[in-house]
């Protein structure tokens, strides 16, 4: 039967074919006892590599992006990226080249496009518009199916990354299986930590603000729960006590001890959120406990050594700007839109941790060890790695930002010309001082009132009347704008989801 590609339902039949293809065989040329071949990866498999990083790595996590703000390239995105995806499979069977044993990227691969498969089929249910009898009734549920694994794409494509990282060089197997475990859940998980900073800073202000807790609750909570743990599963009780296992043991046991702390600290005495120091101060001793960890080659020392004194940095990081760049506020500005520079560096420092750690396996040392490739070299690609992804965790939340609110790129452009005027003393006009005046938090992290903010905006509408440019001018005639920029931007401002009606805390 011939199947037109361009026919939604010939794609579909052709992905569910697809799903449940077995790994390919010829493991004729593996040594006995052996994950891999001696053979060299051929260009086939590399372009398997590249084709998937490009699918489920960039177009898939910006088409996600995309369908959140209901952009209308959002969908022709995601059929490019499964024609891709789709093509890099086959090519992921057809290759020559290294073979492999039975793993578990091969295994988890047809779950991966099975995903994929059932957010197709989804995506296009949805697209049909269908609202009347059954269809009304479990739309709502589809719509919300289509967005959870749309989120949890990315976190799935991850995991499938990383074990085609581990299955091409036969790592993680027999006695290296804990700890290959051990780091690079842990890599990833400070990894997922920088990002879930990243998001907060960025374009989660208003969504903490109305949990009515501070970041550092959730922080302790989640240190409290992994520090419980580790307490339990670093060491297998009952049996003698090897290697690390008090040094990872005990670290569990500080988590969740300073992660109680952390909950308890996280709320003033009249219950409002307040932010305190102590998920800072355990990254700082996580750091401190890595960087002594004991290894076997003078590479993995180095590396271990490196990767604490990352962590160590991060957790200094985020005490200065707690302390002293927010002092103990939530964000700089009131709305939340323009963080400090310094804010950057705490997230981007577990970026470089993460993979730091991941990238300090006993197989991966002793390999470097065997190619003579120092720590130095090895560590700036890790970095440069974490450089890349910080960048584009950024350009996702800008374009996120940017559709769901488009009077922020204006708003901070004016923020920008105040800021400047704010500094320039006696000589600046009534209108200069009375945009100076707008809601922000002073020193002290105190706020004006309503009533007061009010006022100020009605007197700054008043003052700017005869201000507009001819330009704005013509605009209006045109009835593309029916206020001017200033009052604009406050009602923007005020109604925009980034801004809470209180002040910040």
């Amino acid at each position: 039967m011939w199947i037109n590609p361009l026919d939604p339902r010939g794609m579909l039949t052709a992905l569910l074919l697809i799903a449940p293809v077995s790994a390919h065989g010829g493991h004729d040329n593996i040594p006995e006892g052996a994950a891999i071949s001696e053979d060299p990866i051929d260009s086939t498999l590399w372009a398997h590599i590249i084709l998937m990083g490009f699918a489920f790595g960039i177009i898939f996590p910006l088409g996600m992006v995309l369908g959140i703000v209901r952009s209308r390239w959002h969908v022709p995105l995601q059929i490019v990226g499964t024609v891709i995806a789709v093509v890099a499979y086959f090519l992921g069977h057809a290759h020559k080249g290294r073979q492999f044993s039975k793993n578990i990227h091969a295994s988890f691969a047809n779950s991966l496009m099975l995903m994929m498969v059932v957010q197709i089929v989804l995506g296009f249910y949805l697209k049909l518009h269908l609202s009347k009898g059954i269809h009304g009734r479990i739309r709502r549920y589809i719509v919300a199916a289509h967005g959870v694994m749309g989120k949890a794409m990315p976190l799935v494509s991850w995991i499938q990354m990383v074990f085609g990282g581990i299955t091409s060089m036969g790592f993680c197997r027999d006695d290296h299986l804990g700890q290959c475990l051990a780091h690079f859940i842990m890599g990833s998980a400070f990894i997922a930590y920088g990002i879930l900073l990243t998001i907060l800073l960025l374009v989660g202000q208003f969504w903490l603000r109305r949990t009515g807790r501070s970041q550092e609750f959730f922080d302790s909570l989640v240190i409290a729960a992994w520090g419980c743990v580790n307490t339990f599963t670093e060491h297998r009780w009952g049996q003698p006590w090897v290697h690390n296992d008090l040094q990872h043991t005990t670290m569990g046991i500080v988590w969740w001890c300073a992660g109680l702390l952390g909950i308890w600290l996280s709320r003033s005495r009249d219950g409002r959120p307040k932010r305190n120091l102590i998920p800072a101060i355990v990254i700082i001793l996580t750091g401190y406990a890595m960087s002594a960890h004991p290894q076997h080659l003078p590479i993995s020392t180095m590396v271990h050594t490196i990767f604490g004194y990352t962590l160590m940095a991060a957790g200094g990081t985020r005490i200065i700007e707690i302390s002293f760049v927010l002092r103990d506020r939530s964000t700089v500005s009131s709305d939340g839109l323009d963080p400090n520079s310094f804010q950057y560096l705490t997230p981007f420092l577990l970026y470089a941790s993460g993979f730091l750690f991941m990238g300090a396996t006993e197989e991966q040392m002793h390999l470097l060890h065997e190619a003579e490739i120092t720590h130095v070299s090895y560590v700036l690609i890790l970095y440069s790695i974490a450089f890349i992804l910080f960048l584009f965790v950024n350009v996702l939340l800008h374009v996120y930002a940017v559709h769901a609110w488009p009077e922020s790129t204006k708003a901070s452009r004016s923020r920008s010309d105040e800021d400047e005027d704010v500094g320039r003393g006696p000589s600046r006009s009534k209108v200069q001082r009375s945009q100076a005046s707008l809601p922000r938090p002073t020193v002290n992290g105190h706020a004006r009132s309503h009533s007061d903010a009010q006022r100020i905006r009605d007197a700054e509408a008043y003052e700017l009347q005869g201000l507009i440019s001819d330009e704005e001018e013509d605009d209006k005639l045109n009835g593309d704008e029916r206020h001017s920029m200033a009052p604009r931007k406050v009602e923007d401002e005020e109604t925009s989801p980034l801004v809470g009606k209180g002040s910040s805390t």
